[in-house]
């Protein structure tokens, strides 16, 4: 009995780590989808929420309520769009 509660016990911190390596890199990909925001000249106090959508385009929402289409055109610009 004791060992099976050390491997749920196991379990949950292995699902918690996974979970906290998921905010983390959400938290990533929001500071650099608002910084290419900004560099795009549009306004973006701080992204809350980001979709991706496929390899390097995006979805993301801002605190303000702007939402943006960020991707790489066919040129290998990358391009902000309001939505």
């Amino acid at each position: 009995m004791v060992r099976r509660k050390s491997v749920l016990a196991l379990a949950a911190v292995a699902a918690l780590g996974q979970l906290a390596i998921g905010v983390a890199a959400d938290s990533s990909l929001g500071k650099d989808l608002g910084a290419t925001i900004a560099l795009q000249g549009m306004p973006c106090d701080k992204v809350v929420e980001a979709k991706r959508n496929s390899d390097s385009d995006y979805t993301a929402t801002c605190k303000d309520g702007n939402r943006y289409h960020v991707f790489v055109d066919a040129s290998g610009r990358v391009v902000v769009q309001k939505i």
